[in-house]
């Protein structure tokens, strides 16, 4: 059974930041909860607590709330008003849709002297004669009883009449606690009949399932078709039998009924999962190593081969509004692997590549994912040759732009890529002081023989 777990009322607690031992609020419907427990030692400061549409039998564990002001568990398979007691500020209590058809059990609602509003609409005490009456005069604190408020002048009608309509719940409700036991008596009934059932199915199966020879297992193979679609025509007429068949509205038939979807919706999971597993694996490299160029998700690609700055690029036309997270890359020396929602693509590469010294990015505007994978073989360009016409035109306006400026244009060389020798102090030995652009330097002391 699914009972209250720290998980669940953690998640539920978002409003709180997911802190329980401070909660004040709390809604846990529809959880398919079957047993109340925990909530009086986790929640102590809780004021409202819905548990409606669930399927809780019993009111428990809920007495040591005593800041608790509003308790819904509506839709439940409660059969009795019991453990209210310690709930000191409780002003609202909502009962509706319940099993409820002991109702001398709300004479322990007097403790609750701030209850004002009560809801017991769709139980079976509702259909007692004199219900309204019996409620009204037990109760004194009440203003509300199923949202229709109680006046003065009705409440002095029902204590004046109150032993006598006591009187009559009473013999309405020993008649309903003997419906209910025979109903129980069935249900039990019932399920030990549908154990017993499914008990045969298994043993058939089992004398079924013996060892089958090469030929009969080729003759299951070529039949499995044909029993895939009986198993659909069998569940649907065991739905059919079991929406159809009338049963009476009792909190077993309430939790059978529950079961029954459960059991369905497993199966299908079931199904659904062996299906995913009995897929094959998409064969991305053979038996003999080769690696294959594999497009499962059916994307469009570019590959470039980018020389001019020595690498590959691959640009992937992923889906736009594809959550990142849903991407994986993996780049290889030989080839790169992406896997897009589980789905392979994988690309063979024209030359080996460095994986280390790749990287991917997704476009900002089109969403497409750019994987840029530098090639292993580090290749050095030469420079563009120059022809000779072109040449000599450059040197001739060089000399001409020299000549208008009077200045000497040195190359400047980096010693540490070159070795060539350093011919920028290079002169002539000579007596050419005076001309040309070397004027500034100090005149040549030449020695005169005698």
């Amino acid at each position: 059974f699914v009972s209250v777990t720290e998980d669940l009322v953690r998640r539920r607690a978002e409003h709180n930041n997911c802190e329980i031992f401070s909660l004040e609020e709390i809604s846990l419907h529809q959880q398919e909860i079957e047993k109340l427990e925990h909530l009086d030692k986790w929640c102590r400061d809780l004021k409202i607590l819905y548990l409606q549409n669930n399927l809780i039998p019993k009111i428990e564990n809920v007495g040591k709330l005593k800041k608790l002001e509003y308790l819904n568990v509506a839709l439940n398979n409660i059969e009795r008003i019991e453990n209210l007691e310690g709930c000191e500020e409780l002003k609202k209590l909502d009962l509706t849709a319940n099993f409820i058809g002991e109702l001398s059990s709300i004479e322990s609602l007097k403790c609750n002297i701030h209850l004002k509003e009560l809801f017991l609409v769709g139980n079976p005490c509702a259909a007692f004669e004199g219900y309204r009456q019996f409620v009204v005069a037990t109760l004194h604190q009440l203003k509300y009883l199923d949202s229709k408020e109680i006046e003065r002048s009705e409440r002095i009608k029902a204590l004046q009449n109150y032993p006598e309509v006591k009187w009559k719940i009473r013999e309405q409700e020993q008649a309903y606690l003997l419906k209910r036991a025979r109903e129980k008596e069935e249900a039990q009934r019932r399920m030990q009949e549908k154990k017993d059932e499914k008990q045969k199915q298994m043993d058939s199966k089992l004398g079924f399932d013996s060892p089958d020879s090469p030929q009969e297992k080729a003759t299951h193979a070529e039949g499995d078709g044909e029993q895939e679609r009986c198993k659909t025509i069998e569940n649907d007429d065991e739905d059919r039998k079991f929406w159809e068949k009338p049963t009476p509205y009792t909190p077993e038939s309430r939790l059978e009924t529950h079961r029954y979807i459960e059991e369905k919706r497993r199966a299908k999971d079931n199904i659904r999962e062996s299906k995913k597993r009995e897929k094959t694996a998409w064969i991305l490299v053979t038996a003999e190593g080769k690696v294959l160029n594999v497009n499962v998700p059916k994307l469009h690609f570019s590959l470039e081969d980018d020389e001019e700055n020595n690498q590959i690029i691959l640009d992937l036309a992923v889906y736009r509004h594809l959550d990142t997270s849903l991407i994986d890359v993996d780049v290889q020396p030989t080839y790169v692997r992406v896997l897009v929602k589980g789905k392979p693509f994988q690309l063979v590469l024209p030359e080996e590549v460095k994986p280390d010294s790749s990287c991917a990015k997704r476009s900002q505007t089109t969403g497409h994912l750019v994987v840029t994978m530098p090639k292993a073989k580090e290749i050095i360009l030469a420079k563009q040759k120059v022809p000779a016409s072109i040449k000599q035109s450059i040197c001739n306006t060089q000399q001409k732009t020299t000549r208008r400026s009077g200045q000497v244009e040195k190359l400047e060389v980096d010693p540490s890529k070159y070795s060539f020798p350093d011919v920028t102090k290079i002169i002539q030995e000579k007596e050419r002081t005076g001309q040309g652009p070397i004027k500034l330097q100090p005149q040549k002391v030449t020695d005169v023989k005698k």
